[in-house]
Protein backbone atom coordinates (compact mmCIF):
# COMPACT_ATOMS: atom_id res chain seq x y z
CA UNK A 1 0.00 0.00 0.00
CA UNK A 2 2.90 2.61 0.81
CA UNK A 3 4.28 1.51 -2.81
CA UNK A 4 1.04 2.35 -4.62
CA UNK A 5 0.78 5.94 -2.33
CA UNK A 6 4.58 6.43 -3.89
CA UNK A 7 3.34 5.77 -7.08
CA UNK A 8 0.33 7.88 -7.33
CA UNK A 9 1.95 10.90 -5.32
CA UNK A 10 5.27 10.30 -8.01
CA UNK A 11 2.74 10.58 -11.27
CA UNK A 12 0.63 13.86 -9.56
CA UNK A 13 4.39 15.00 -9.16
CA UNK A 14 5.34 14.35 -12.70
CA UNK A 15 1.63 16.35 -13.85
CA UNK A 16 2.37 19.24 -11.54
CA UNK A 17 6.23 19.18 -13.14
CA UNK A 18 4.56 19.64 -16.29
CA UNK A 19 2.26 22.03 -16.00
CA UNK A 20 5.15 23.84 -14.40
CA UNK A 21 7.18 23.71 -17.31
CA UNK A 22 4.50 24.50 -19.54
CA UNK A 23 3.77 28.13 -17.89
CA UNK A 24 7.71 28.60 -17.39
CA UNK A 25 8.78 27.63 -21.03
CA UNK A 26 9.98 31.58 -22.08
CA UNK A 27 12.53 31.42 -19.30
CA UNK A 28 13.11 27.17 -18.68
CA UNK A 29 13.55 26.72 -23.17
CA UNK A 30 17.13 28.85 -23.23
CA UNK A 31 18.67 27.73 -20.10
CA UNK A 32 17.75 23.79 -20.53
CA UNK A 33 18.99 24.28 -24.17
CA UNK A 34 22.25 25.68 -22.94
CA UNK A 35 22.70 23.06 -19.99
CA UNK A 36 22.21 20.27 -22.55
CA UNK A 37 24.75 21.81 -25.28
CA UNK A 38 27.25 22.97 -22.48
CA UNK A 39 27.82 18.85 -21.07
CA UNK A 40 28.45 18.71 -24.88
CA UNK A 41 32.05 21.03 -24.29
CA UNK A 42 32.82 19.51 -20.74
CA UNK A 43 35.38 17.39 -22.17
CA UNK A 44 37.16 20.32 -24.62
CA UNK A 45 36.66 22.37 -22.06
CA UNK A 46 38.74 20.20 -19.82
CA UNK A 47 41.16 19.78 -22.61
CA UNK A 48 41.75 23.45 -22.71
CA UNK A 49 42.47 23.76 -18.80
CA UNK A 50 45.11 21.00 -18.66
CA UNK A 51 46.81 23.36 -20.87
CA UNK A 52 47.31 25.55 -18.54
CA UNK A 53 44.50 28.04 -19.69
CA UNK A 54 41.76 29.18 -17.23
CA UNK A 55 38.17 27.92 -16.69
CA UNK A 56 36.64 30.99 -17.59
CA UNK A 57 38.64 31.42 -21.16
CA UNK A 58 38.81 27.81 -21.95
CA UNK A 59 34.97 28.26 -21.76
CA UNK A 60 35.06 31.51 -24.09
CA UNK A 61 37.21 29.21 -26.33
CA UNK A 62 34.06 26.24 -26.52
CA UNK A 63 31.67 29.27 -26.88
CA UNK A 64 33.71 30.93 -29.73
CA UNK A 65 33.32 27.09 -31.49
CA UNK A 66 30.20 26.51 -31.20
CA UNK A 67 29.16 30.12 -32.97
CA UNK A 68 31.90 29.73 -35.48
CA UNK A 69 30.59 26.50 -36.19
CA UNK A 70 27.02 27.72 -36.55
CA UNK A 71 27.65 30.45 -38.45
CA UNK A 72 29.01 28.04 -41.15
CA UNK A 73 25.97 26.15 -41.48
CA UNK A 74 24.08 29.60 -41.69
CA UNK A 75 26.50 31.06 -44.65
CA UNK A 76 26.14 27.84 -46.05
CA UNK A 77 22.22 27.43 -45.79
CA UNK A 78 22.81 31.22 -46.83
CA UNK A 79 24.54 30.77 -49.99
CA UNK A 80 22.29 27.86 -51.16
CA UNK A 81 19.03 30.11 -50.79
CA UNK A 82 20.83 32.81 -53.17
CA UNK A 83 21.17 30.43 -55.90
CA UNK A 84 17.09 28.88 -54.67
CA UNK A 85 16.02 32.40 -55.37
CA UNK A 86 17.06 32.53 -58.76
CA UNK A 87 14.90 29.53 -59.39
CA UNK A 88 11.46 31.02 -57.54
CA UNK A 89 9.69 32.33 -60.41
CA UNK A 90 9.47 29.34 -62.10
CA UNK A 91 9.19 27.82 -59.03
CA UNK A 92 6.12 30.35 -58.94
CA UNK A 93 4.77 30.09 -62.30
CA UNK A 94 4.53 26.34 -61.82
CA UNK A 95 2.81 26.76 -58.45
CA UNK A 96 0.19 28.94 -60.04
CA UNK A 97 -0.17 26.45 -62.90
CA UNK A 98 -0.98 23.86 -60.39
CA UNK A 99 -3.06 25.90 -58.28
CA UNK A 100 -5.30 26.84 -61.80
CA UNK A 101 -5.47 22.91 -62.37
CA UNK A 102 -7.05 21.93 -58.77
CA UNK A 103 -9.87 25.09 -58.94
CA UNK A 104 -10.33 23.03 -62.48
CA UNK A 105 -10.64 20.09 -60.85
CA UNK A 106 -12.96 21.48 -58.19
CA UNK A 107 -15.16 22.89 -60.62
CA UNK A 108 -15.44 20.22 -62.64
CA UNK A 109 -15.76 17.92 -59.04
CA UNK A 110 -18.27 20.06 -57.14
CA UNK A 111 -19.17 22.62 -59.26
CA UNK A 112 -17.65 25.93 -57.44
CA UNK A 113 -16.61 28.19 -60.05
CA UNK A 114 -13.56 29.29 -60.26
CA UNK A 115 -14.38 33.13 -58.56
CA UNK A 116 -16.11 31.99 -56.08
CA UNK A 117 -13.00 30.07 -55.01
CA UNK A 118 -10.42 33.18 -55.55
CA UNK A 119 -12.96 35.13 -53.14
CA UNK A 120 -12.92 32.57 -50.95
CA UNK A 121 -9.15 32.93 -50.54
CA UNK A 122 -9.31 36.55 -51.28
CA UNK A 123 -11.65 36.86 -47.75
CA UNK A 124 -9.72 33.88 -46.14
CA UNK A 125 -6.03 36.36 -46.49
CA UNK A 126 -7.71 39.46 -46.19
CA UNK A 127 -5.82 41.33 -43.20
CA UNK A 128 -3.60 39.10 -42.44
CA UNK A 129 -0.70 40.15 -43.86
CA UNK A 130 0.01 42.89 -42.29
CA UNK A 131 -0.50 40.87 -38.69
CA UNK A 132 1.83 37.92 -40.83
CA UNK A 133 4.37 40.29 -41.03
CA UNK A 134 4.49 41.51 -37.41
CA UNK A 135 4.21 38.05 -36.01
CA UNK A 136 7.43 37.36 -38.22
CA UNK A 137 9.57 40.43 -37.28
CA UNK A 138 8.55 39.53 -33.39
CA UNK A 139 9.49 35.83 -34.10
CA UNK A 140 13.05 36.35 -35.04
CA UNK A 141 13.83 39.13 -32.39
CA UNK A 142 12.76 36.48 -29.70
CA UNK A 143 14.89 34.12 -31.67
CA UNK A 144 17.55 36.37 -31.32
CA UNK A 145 17.60 37.28 -27.77
CA UNK A 146 17.16 33.81 -27.14
CA UNK A 147 19.96 32.90 -28.79
CA UNK A 148 21.98 35.34 -26.80
CA UNK A 149 20.67 34.21 -23.94
CA UNK A 150 21.39 30.42 -25.04
CA UNK A 151 25.28 31.72 -25.51
CA UNK A 152 25.78 33.58 -22.16
CA UNK A 153 23.74 30.24 -20.19
CA UNK A 154 26.66 28.20 -21.94
CA UNK A 155 29.02 30.22 -20.58
CA UNK A 156 28.35 30.41 -17.30
CA UNK A 157 27.35 26.90 -17.12
CA UNK A 158 30.99 25.54 -18.03
CA UNK A 159 32.50 28.36 -15.87
CA UNK A 160 30.71 27.39 -12.86
CA UNK A 161 30.16 23.63 -13.88
CA UNK A 162 32.40 22.98 -10.70
CA UNK A 163 30.16 24.75 -7.73
CA UNK A 164 27.20 23.78 -9.46
CA UNK A 165 28.37 20.39 -9.09
CA UNK A 166 29.07 20.83 -5.42
CA UNK A 167 25.64 22.66 -4.76
CA UNK A 168 24.08 19.27 -6.11
CA UNK A 169 26.60 17.26 -3.49
CA UNK A 170 25.27 19.13 -0.52
CA UNK A 171 21.85 18.58 -1.24
CA UNK A 172 22.43 14.83 -0.41
CA UNK A 173 23.95 13.39 3.20
CA UNK A 174 27.47 12.73 2.75
CA UNK A 175 27.36 9.44 2.35
CA UNK A 176 25.56 9.09 -0.79
CA UNK A 177 27.94 12.27 -2.13
CA UNK A 178 30.18 9.13 -3.97
CA UNK A 179 26.97 7.92 -5.79
CA UNK A 180 25.55 11.40 -6.31
CA UNK A 181 28.64 12.41 -8.02
CA UNK A 182 28.55 8.86 -10.23
CA UNK A 183 24.66 9.82 -11.09
CA UNK A 184 25.95 13.44 -12.51
CA UNK A 185 28.66 11.97 -14.22
CA UNK A 186 26.44 9.47 -16.01
CA UNK A 187 24.22 12.10 -16.55
CA UNK A 188 26.67 14.40 -18.22
CA UNK A 189 28.08 11.82 -20.48
CA UNK A 190 24.65 11.06 -21.68
CA UNK A 191 23.87 14.21 -23.07
CA UNK A 192 27.71 14.04 -24.04
CA UNK A 193 27.68 11.34 -26.22
CA UNK A 194 24.38 11.83 -27.80
CA UNK A 195 24.44 15.60 -29.19
CA UNK A 196 28.34 15.01 -30.23
CA UNK A 197 27.22 11.44 -31.87
CA UNK A 198 23.98 13.16 -33.45
CA UNK A 199 26.66 15.52 -34.83
CA UNK A 200 28.61 13.28 -36.70
CA UNK A 201 25.63 11.42 -37.82
CA UNK A 202 24.14 14.59 -39.68
CA UNK A 203 27.42 15.29 -41.19
CA UNK A 204 27.40 11.63 -42.94
CA UNK A 205 23.72 12.46 -43.89
CA UNK A 206 24.60 15.44 -45.51
CA UNK A 207 26.94 13.98 -47.65
CA UNK A 208 24.32 10.95 -47.76
CA UNK A 209 21.70 13.36 -48.93
CA UNK A 210 24.06 15.42 -51.17
CA UNK A 211 25.33 12.65 -53.35
CA UNK A 212 21.74 11.20 -53.80
CA UNK A 213 19.68 13.89 -54.83
CA UNK A 214 22.44 15.17 -57.16
CA UNK A 215 22.65 11.74 -58.62
CA UNK A 216 18.84 12.40 -59.09
CA UNK A 217 18.36 15.55 -60.51
CA UNK A 218 17.19 18.07 -57.70
CA UNK A 219 17.87 21.50 -58.24
CA UNK A 220 19.62 23.12 -55.51
CA UNK A 221 20.71 19.34 -54.02
CA UNK A 222 23.16 20.48 -51.31
CA UNK A 223 20.41 23.17 -49.83
CA UNK A 224 18.08 20.46 -49.32
CA UNK A 225 20.50 18.10 -48.19
CA UNK A 226 21.57 20.07 -45.83
CA UNK A 227 18.18 20.65 -44.49
CA UNK A 228 17.29 17.09 -44.46
CA UNK A 229 20.22 16.41 -42.20
CA UNK A 230 19.23 19.18 -39.73
CA UNK A 231 16.15 18.24 -39.48
CA UNK A 232 17.55 14.95 -38.19
CA UNK A 233 17.61 16.14 -34.77
CA UNK A 234 14.04 15.81 -34.09
CA UNK A 235 13.48 12.08 -34.19
CA UNK A 236 11.22 10.19 -36.48
CA UNK A 237 9.63 13.10 -37.50
CA UNK A 238 12.59 15.55 -38.68
CA UNK A 239 13.64 12.94 -41.75
CA UNK A 240 9.85 12.40 -42.49
CA UNK A 241 9.40 16.46 -43.31
CA UNK A 242 12.80 16.96 -44.88
CA UNK A 243 11.62 14.49 -47.40
CA UNK A 244 8.46 16.14 -47.62
CA UNK A 245 9.57 18.99 -48.64
CA UNK A 246 12.08 17.58 -50.87
CA UNK A 247 9.06 16.12 -52.85
CA UNK A 248 6.96 19.65 -52.61
CA UNK A 249 10.17 21.57 -54.16
CA UNK A 250 10.81 19.16 -56.80
CA UNK A 251 6.91 19.24 -57.91
CA UNK A 252 7.02 22.67 -57.80
CA UNK A 253 10.51 22.97 -60.21
CA UNK A 254 8.55 20.94 -62.49
CA UNK A 255 10.36 17.62 -61.55
CA UNK A 256 8.58 14.42 -63.20
CA UNK A 257 7.68 11.26 -61.53
CA UNK A 258 10.89 9.52 -62.37
CA UNK A 259 12.56 12.36 -60.09
CA UNK A 260 10.03 12.00 -57.41
CA UNK A 261 10.54 8.19 -57.20
CA UNK A 262 14.29 9.00 -57.09
CA UNK A 263 14.30 11.19 -54.20
CA UNK A 264 12.24 8.78 -52.06
CA UNK A 265 14.45 5.95 -52.68
CA UNK A 266 17.23 8.18 -51.43
CA UNK A 267 15.32 8.32 -48.39
CA UNK A 268 14.89 4.72 -47.74
CA UNK A 269 18.10 3.93 -48.64
CA UNK A 270 19.73 6.73 -46.55
CA UNK A 271 17.25 5.42 -43.77
CA UNK A 272 18.30 1.89 -43.63
CA UNK A 273 22.09 3.00 -43.90
CA UNK A 274 21.49 5.37 -40.71
CA UNK A 275 19.55 2.50 -38.97
CA UNK A 276 21.76 -0.20 -39.42
CA UNK A 277 25.10 1.40 -39.52
CA UNK A 278 25.36 4.90 -38.89
CA UNK A 279 23.06 4.91 -35.68
CA UNK A 280 25.28 1.22 -34.05
CA UNK A 281 28.22 3.05 -34.89
CA UNK A 282 28.18 6.96 -34.34
CA UNK A 283 25.35 7.51 -31.59
CA UNK A 284 25.38 4.08 -30.08
CA UNK A 285 22.89 3.45 -27.39
CA UNK A 286 23.86 6.38 -25.12
CA UNK A 287 20.08 6.92 -24.69
CA UNK A 288 18.58 3.74 -23.67
CA UNK A 289 14.83 4.47 -23.98
CA UNK A 290 12.41 2.21 -26.23
CA UNK A 291 10.78 3.59 -29.03
CA UNK A 292 7.37 4.18 -27.45
CA UNK A 293 8.61 6.41 -25.07
CA UNK A 294 10.63 8.06 -27.43
CA UNK A 295 7.90 9.05 -29.59
CA UNK A 296 5.42 9.92 -26.62
CA UNK A 297 9.05 11.92 -25.32
CA UNK A 298 8.93 13.84 -28.53
CA UNK A 299 4.90 14.43 -28.51
CA UNK A 300 4.87 15.35 -24.95
CA UNK A 301 8.09 17.91 -25.56
CA UNK A 302 5.88 19.50 -28.66
CA UNK A 303 3.41 20.46 -26.70
CA UNK A 304 4.80 21.50 -24.00
CA UNK A 305 7.80 23.36 -25.20
CA UNK A 306 6.91 23.80 -29.13
CA UNK A 307 10.31 22.85 -31.38
CA UNK A 308 12.54 22.99 -28.59
CA UNK A 309 10.74 20.86 -26.49
CA UNK A 310 10.94 17.90 -29.65
CA UNK A 311 14.79 18.60 -29.81
CA UNK A 312 15.53 18.19 -26.37
CA UNK A 313 13.09 15.50 -25.31
CA UNK A 314 15.22 12.59 -26.05
CA UNK A 315 18.52 13.15 -23.95
CA UNK A 316 16.28 15.14 -21.25
CA UNK A 317 14.42 11.45 -21.15
CA UNK A 318 17.96 9.50 -20.98
CA UNK A 319 19.22 11.81 -18.28
CA UNK A 320 16.03 11.12 -16.42
CA UNK A 321 16.39 7.26 -17.17
CA UNK A 322 19.83 7.25 -15.24
CA UNK A 323 18.41 9.10 -12.17
CA UNK A 324 15.53 6.87 -12.28
CA UNK A 325 17.56 3.80 -13.03
CA UNK A 326 19.92 5.32 -9.74
CA UNK A 327 17.39 5.31 -6.54
CA UNK A 328 15.17 2.21 -5.36
CA UNK A 329 11.82 3.94 -5.60
CA UNK A 330 12.19 5.08 -9.16
CA UNK A 331 13.89 2.03 -10.71
CA UNK A 332 10.47 0.97 -11.89
CA UNK A 333 10.10 4.06 -13.94
CA UNK A 334 13.15 3.43 -15.19
CA UNK A 335 12.84 0.25 -16.37
CA UNK A 336 9.21 1.01 -17.69
CA UNK A 337 11.22 3.66 -20.28
CA UNK A 338 14.14 1.69 -21.08
CA UNK A 339 14.39 -1.31 -23.92
CA UNK A 340 12.39 -4.30 -23.59
CA UNK A 341 15.28 -6.46 -24.04
CA UNK A 342 18.29 -4.09 -22.14
CA UNK A 343 21.00 -6.89 -22.49
CA UNK A 344 20.03 -7.42 -26.18
CA UNK A 345 22.68 -5.21 -28.33
CA UNK A 346 21.37 -3.34 -30.99
CA UNK A 347 21.73 -5.25 -34.58
CA UNK A 348 23.24 -3.90 -37.44
CA UNK A 349 25.19 -5.19 -40.64
CA UNK A 350 28.59 -4.73 -38.82
CA UNK A 351 27.69 -7.31 -35.91
CA UNK A 352 26.51 -9.43 -39.12
CA UNK A 353 29.77 -8.66 -40.76
CA UNK A 354 31.69 -9.29 -37.39
CA UNK A 355 29.60 -12.96 -36.52
CA UNK A 356 30.26 -13.63 -40.39
CA UNK A 357 34.46 -14.05 -39.77
CA UNK A 358 33.73 -15.36 -36.61
CA UNK A 359 34.59 -11.86 -34.23
CA UNK A 360 31.07 -11.69 -32.67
Amino acid sequence: MEKLNFSVNTLFLFVLAFAGLYFASPFLIPLTLAAVLSMVFIRLCNYFESKGIGRAYASLICISLFVIAMGLIILLLSIQLGSLSENLDGMEKRIVGMLESLKSWVKETIGIKKSEQQKAIDEGTKGKSGGMILAFAAGLMGILVNTILVLVYMFLFLSMRGHIKKFLLKLVPKKENADTSEVIHQTGKVSQKYLSGLAAMIGVLWVMYGIGFSIVGVENAIFFAVLCGLLEIVPFIGNLTGTALTVLAVVAQGGDSKMIIGVLITYFLVQFIQTYILEPIIVGEQVNINPLFTIMAIVLGELVWGVAGMILAVPLLGMAKIVCDSYPHLQPYGFLIGPENPRQAKTSIVDYIKKLFGKG
